[in-house]
Formats: C-alpha cells, structure tokens, sequence
C-alpha cells in the first residue's frame, strides 16, 4: 500500500465519522498527554488525530495542546494519577505499563498468548469493559479507544536467532508479563524507559530490548543493534483516555460527536498496524518500498519450530501462572471466560 492509498483510506474512515451537527459544537480546547513520540502510532495516529483530523472534523472548534510523554519529563506507571488529579484532559499511554496499580491492565496482552493482530483485537475488545471499569472506578478516568502496536520482538547486539540464544543475557522489557516470559528463557530482565533505550544498547547496559518491530525501527534501534528475534511476544496496546470529571462537564453533543471521532481513530490504529506489519520487514530489510519507516538493514531472525513449542510452554509455565498470582482468581475467572474462550486458553485456578 502506498503512502497515498493509505492517507486515502483513513482520510475516508475519518469522513465517514464526522456528524452533521459539528458546526453546533462548543470551542473547547484540551490539554492532551501523548505517547513517546518516536513510535509509529504517535506518528501516524495520534499526532494527526489531534492536530488535523479533530480540528478539522469540528470545523475548528475542538482543538488540542499535545505534548508527548518524554518532553513532559513523566514516566510511564504515573500516567493514571496524573490523570486522576486532572492534570491531563486526554492521554495515550501504554495500558501493560499500568499493571503494577492493577493487574488487570496486561490481562489482554499477556506475552505470547496472542500471535495474530486479529486475534489480539478480538480479545482485548471482549475485555475492553473491564478495563473501563477499572480506569472510571479507581482512577477517574474513561477509556475512549484501544489500538496496538507492530508485534514485540527481541532487538539484540549479536546475533540472536533461538530463545536458547537468550538465555543469560540482559533484556529491556516494559511491563511484567514480559518479565515472567524473559525468566522462563532464563534471561535477566531490565526496566528501562522507551526514549533510554538506544544509549543503554549502544552503551552494552543490556544485550537486548523488546519493543515492535516497527517501533523499534522508527526510533533508530537498527544502528545499536545487529538482529532482530521475531518471536512475537505481545502487541503494546494503546490507550486513549480522558479524565472523567473534564468528560461529563462537556456539553453533551460533544461527547457524542468525540465517541464517533474516537470509534474512527480506534479503526485507523489497526489498520496502522496491519500496514505496519508489512512496513517492517521492508524497512528492517532495506528494500524498497520502506514508506513508514527508516530503511536500515538488521538481520530478521524467525522462530523455528522448536523456539514456537518453547514459548508456549514458557507461557503455561511462567505467564498465565505468574498473572494469576498477581491479579487473583476473580481475574482468572473473567480471564477464562473473556479472553481464554477467543484464544483458545485457559487458565488453571491457583
């Protein structure tokens, strides 16, 4: 898909959101917190979002102040107290990196239970109401939308091409499900924020990181690193969430022209992410038609059959159990009946 086919198409589904009555919407401007600036779904989905497609869907009457993460100073886990507090009016973030307030936030990206970006939408939509629930009860927060990231693999110095290649090796990972995936290889685990992530490969303070294998393209991983394992471990779900007092105060045509808005941008991120798929391995490769990326060759390792077999029993062993433990058997039970029934999984109670 070229870069104008795929500006067409979501400039459609974008159309197709706008309501009739835009021109009877109150000005409101709102302070909005984005996700680290340098991955694909801040370059493609939410920058546009808040900076041409609202703005220009209202007919220029709801317009954002955006500012990412890392020029805010924050980090990741504080990004639901922030909001909390009102700090923010809107704010993509990361939901796994929410875990340790509530584990219940990696229920839907548990490592290496979802392989298809299909199957991991299905699942996370069959869970959404429970985050929603958890997010306006605890932390006075609505979630509006929920997208993914390209697949999270293992960018590596050296040559990294099996799990067993990983075993005693330093790994960067972002929340706890990866923990528990990493110490079932037999690897050390190491929580370093998005934007640290270049120096400390280059610098050796770890031997690999996980992030997608678009995301970690667009933020210049190939120069610090010389290959890529392509296990996927997960799909970094993104969030878009507004504070709920800031919400209920709007006038109530906004809200529901902004439902429609966000139905849209929900759409737009995976289709985002099917393009991005695709994006990566000619971008990781360097072969033309790298249009959502950097064409910088790194070597693309595949999973044999044996590294399949080895994940999924390091996610019966080491994943469902090690969220179990977390999160309690009320988790289990909705895990099972929600999440387990579309992957196909279940989880023993404890």
């Amino acid at each position: 898909m070229t870069n104008f086919t795929f500006a067409a198409t979501m400039a459609a589904s974008v159309a197709l959101a706008a309501p009739l009555s835009a021109q009877d919407l109150a000005a409101q401007n709102f302070k909005v917190i984005g996700i680290a600036s340098t991955i694909p779904v801040a370059i493609y989905d939410e920058k546009p979002f808040w900076t041409e497609t609202l703005p220009e869907a209202s007919g220029g009457k709801l317009t954002a102040d955006l500012t990412s993460i890392e020029q805010m100073g924050l980090d990741d886990q504080s990004m639901l107290r922030m909001m909390r507090l009102g700090v923010m009016d809107f704010a993509g973030m990361d939901i796994t990196k929410m875990a340790g307030d509530d584990p219940r936030f990696e229920a839907c990206d548990l490592a290496g239970t979802a392989p298809t970006a299909a199957l991991a939408r299905e699942a996370c939509a069959a869970y959404k109401d429970v985050l929603n629930e958890r997010m306006e009860t605890n932390w006075n927060t609505k979630l509006l939308a929920i997208g993914a990231s390209t697949p999270q693999v293992v960018w590596c110095r050296g040559d990294v091409a099996s799990i067993d290649d990983l075993k005693g090796k330093k790994v960067r990972v972002f929340n706890n499900t990866l923990r528990d995936f990493i110490s079932g290889v037999g690897a050390t685990s190491v929580s370093i924020a998005f934007s640290e992530v270049v120096p400390a490969l280059n610098n050796g303070v770890v031997d690999c990181a996980v992030t997608g294998s678009l995301s970690g393209n667009t933020a210049g991983w190939p120069e610090v690193t010389d290959s890529v394992f392509m296990l996927p471990l997960g799909w970094s779900f993104n969030v878009v969430a507004v504070n709920k007092g800031r919400w209920e105060a709007l006038p109530a045509e906004t809200r529901t022209f902004l439902e429609e808005q966000f139905a849209a941008y929900e759409d737009k991120m995976w289709a985002t992410l099917d393009e991005g798929i695709t994006q990566a391995e000619l971008c990781n490769t360097g072969a033309d038609g790298c249009e959502l990326g950097r064409p910088t060759p790194v070597k693309l390792n595949q999973p044999s059959e044996a590294d399949l077999a080895r994940a999924a029993e390091i996610v019966r062993e080491n994943v469902l159990p090690g969220w179990a433990a977390r999160c309690g058997a009320d988790c289990v039970e909705d895990w099972n009946a929600r999440i387990g029934a579309v992957i196909g999984q279940e989880i023993a109670p404890n």
